[in-house]
């Protein structure tokens, strides 16, 4: 947001003019508002600000504000405030909200809805964090299986003020089964009279998710068939709700970000880095660095062994943080690229062997180069400083590099997908844990090559 508008609402506060900040509120996007508001060092502004609001834009920049926000503002307000608020917002809104603040809150929240809205609520917190009901809207377009084209548009026209979305409809029979949709536009285009049932995609076209399926699951539905909304079913195949965009959108953004902290081997965290305490933070990272800490065990034997060798022969132990780096490095390389097509779906468990079989072929053309610059880099070395590495030296760490490609990409392609297998997140099988697995076996690789060859 220009900080030049927020300075102008920053004066009509400071000279209590809220007649004038409440039109200029008024005028501004509702994630706008919601960030003005987000900016108050004082609570009391903040609600002071929520409160001059015209009542019909109120709920929808609740939706925006954070939790904390959120929670100063309802234990501001009066009871009659908040069930105002409640009937006003959205169902999958509400719901977000009741999920993240304390438990006084929700009580007193659900203690000032109207009883229908409460069951509904009530339902809906009922669903397991992370499925498809527990991120579903129930404020859809729904239209009857003998409705004609003049007969839905009346019901929009009637209903639709109070929709989430209404550019698709769904059309469902007299005991609820989703049987069809009907994008808003080709209602428009048809004449009055059609029946709903001739125009209505069904049948092999129908895309929807149950209650019970992931939201990751969700969010791929969405992308492979650019849905702008999802519509959920429960066991018996009866429309229950819709998944809208912008709720996607949020999946998506919490997928990844959970990815990327698995892939760190960081427990995911449910606040934000800056909300969350050093205690939390301590506990989600001591775990898996305890781990890596006693695997690392193995690679300190193996030094030990070869202790006297390392000892005796120049240069070997100088190319050990090189060659570790670069196994390391070629398997995080693979394991990301895995990963991510597992997570899309553009790799499958069944596609193994194809990939097995194309990374063997570019980890022996990556392998091969990386040898020969070694071999290069370190005879110019030894032309450059007067090292006494012999050449026998530089033949086994220059094999060991093409040797630790090959063996680190193979490992980085095979752990997501046997993660998968073992119906593990694949983002496990990357970064930290790969490269302490590749440092064990590229030392085991490197001192036998040694032992043979020198």
């Amino acid at each position: 947001m220009n900080e030049n508008v927020f300075g102008g609402l920053y004066k009509l506060l400071a000279k209590n003019k809220l007649k004038e900040l409440r039109d200029e509120l008024s005028d501004m996007a509702y994630p706008d508002i919601a960030e003005f508001i987000m900016d108050m060092d004082d609570d009391k502004l903040a609600v002071k600000i929520f409160r001059i609001l015209p009542k019909d834009i109120s709920a929808d920049v609740f939706a925006y504000l954070e939790a904390d926000s959120q929670t100063v503002i309802v234990q501001s307000i009066t009871d009659s405030e908040i069930e105002r608020l409640m009937d006003d917002l959205y169902v999958d809104d509400a719901v977000d909200f009741l999920e993240e603040v304390p438990a006084n809150i929700v009580r007193r929240v659900l203690a000032n809805t109207d009883k229908e809205t409460r069951d509904i609520i009530n339902r809906f917190l009922k669903y397991p964090d992370g499925c498809a009901g527990s991120v579903m809207t129930i404020e859809m377009v729904e239209l009857h299986d003998r409705s004609t084209v003049a007969e839905a548009i009346k019901s929009i026209r009637r209903s639709g003020v109070d929709k989430e979305t209404i550019y698709t409809c769904y059309v469902r029979d007299d005991k609820r089964h989703l049987v069809g949709t009907i994008p808003l536009r080709r209602l428009l285009l048809n004449e009055e009279d059609t029946p709903l049932t001739e125009i209505m995609s069904d049948d092999e076209q129908l895309i929807y998710v149950h209650t019970m399926d992931d939201q990751e699951h969700v969010a791929a539905i969405a992308k492979k068939y650019d849905l702008l909304s999802v519509p959920v079913v429960d066991k018996e195949g009866r429309l229950v709700g819709i998944i809208t965009i912008d709720d996607i959108v949020d999946i998506i953004d919490e997928e990844a970000t959970e990815d990327m902290e698995k892939m760190a081997l960081l427990t995911p965290s449910e606040d934000e880095y800056l909300k969350t305490n050093v205690f939390t933070l301590a506990k989600n990272r001591v775990g898996w660095l305890l781990v890596l800490m006693i695997a690392s065990t193995f690679t300190g034997q193996i030094i030990e062994g070869f202790e006297a060798q390392l000892a005796t022969i120049a240069g070997l132990t100088a190319c050990i943080p090189m060659l570790m780096g670069t196994g390391g490095n070629s398997g995080n390389q693979v394991s990301t690229l895995i990963i991510r097509g597992l997570a899309l779906g553009e790799v499958h468990i069944k596609d193994y062997f194809k990939v097995l079989w194309k990374e063997i072929r570019v980890s022996l053309m990556v392998g091969i180069l990386l040898a020969v610059a070694n071999y290069g880099r370190m005879f110019l070395v030894r032309a450059l400083t007067g090292d006494d590495v012999t050449n026998s030296v530089i033949l086994v760490v220059s094999i060991s590099v093409a040797a630790v490609v090959v063996v680190s990409k193979t490992i980085g392609c095979t752990l997501p997908i046997v993660a998968k297998i073992l119906k593990l997140d694949p983002a496990l099988m990357a970064g930290p844990l790969i490269t302490t697995l590749v440092d064990t076996i590229s030392l085991v690789i490197y001192f036998s090559l040694a032992k043979a060859l020198i």
